[in-house]
């Protein structure tokens, strides 16, 4: 295992859970990255928690004393943002977000409604912070009149200083209660968000690893986009959840605070 990461160039970060927590990091962040860094790697941050922008993910990691711009975070956003360009860019869209994600998305073209209307061609779902129930109201009538419907991403719960808080994939299952619909994923596990990083940083994947502490969404995401991945026992997965998954991870440590060791030894 020693071997492998120290060969490794790109180093794709979740953030909750793995570098930190409710906005405290872990022990030896600072030194792992200016290790990266220092020695002609990368790093970039990687979450599917889309209720803040980019411009605010840059700004929040920043505060913490992390060198970081733009070109070092990624999110599912980012990822949404693409697909929709790619396949919908014509598509007027009702979207279950914060009101960072609903800027982010307009800035980048995306047209959005703000309220209800029968010429809305979708519904995108994220991790809505600020989420009321019309919101749920707009959403459940437009998603069973048959319309588009995307969710930035999967995840059930959100990590917090006391435990967990629903996440983006709890309101899409509360939602397919109503409607009896499942959304469209963009973000982890999905490969296109990792496709997005490798394009852009131009490593090759063989030089990257993904760095998560949950199965279902960083490590088969990793999986997915065909590199390497390390599991951290710092967040929601435990080890007794390795053991009864048959995703497992290319190597499993307690926290990042333990790759920094063996890099630095």
């Amino acid at each position: 295992m020693s071997m492998l990461l120290k060969k490794k160039k790109l180093f794709i970060f979740d953030l909750d859970g793995t570098l930190y927590l409710d906005g405290v990091l872990f022990p030896k962040v600072l030194e792992l990255l200016k290790y990266i860094k220092t020695n002609n790697g990368k790093y970039v941050f990687l979450t599917n928690n889309s209720s803040r922008s980019s411009k605010e993910y840059v700004k929040k990691i920043q505060k913490l004393g992390i060198i970081c711009d733009i070109s070092n975070v990624a999110t599912s956003t980012q990822a949404t943002i693409h697909y929709v360009k790619e396949n919908n860019s014509e598509d007027l869209f009702y979207v279950v977000g914060t009101k960072s994600m609903i800027s982010e998305m307009r800035e980048a073209g995306i047209l959005v409604a703000d309220e209800y209307q029968s010429e809305i061609d979708g519904v995108i779902l994220g991790y809505d912070t600020e989420l009321d129930y019309k919101k749920l109201v707009i959403a459940s009538k437009l998603i069973t009149e048959g319309k588009i419907y995307i969710a930035s991403h999967p995840d059930l719960v959100c990590p917090v200083e006391f435990g967990f808080v629903p996440d983006c994939g709890a309101f899409a299952k509360m939602l397919e209660y109503a409607t009896k619909r499942v959304p469209l994923v963009i973000g982890k596990p999905k490969k296109l968000i990792v496709d997005l990083i490798l394009e852009r940083t131009n490593f090759l994947p063989s030089e990257s690893i993904l760095v998560g502490d949950r199965l279902y969404t960083d490590i088969v995401c990793g999986q997915n986009a065909g590199i390497d991945t390390l599991l951290v026992l710092s967040g929601e997965t435990k080890i007794e959840d390795v053991m009864h998954n048959t995703k497992k991870p290319t190597c499993i440590l307690e926290d990042v605070a333990a790759l920094y060791e063996i890099l630095d030894s």
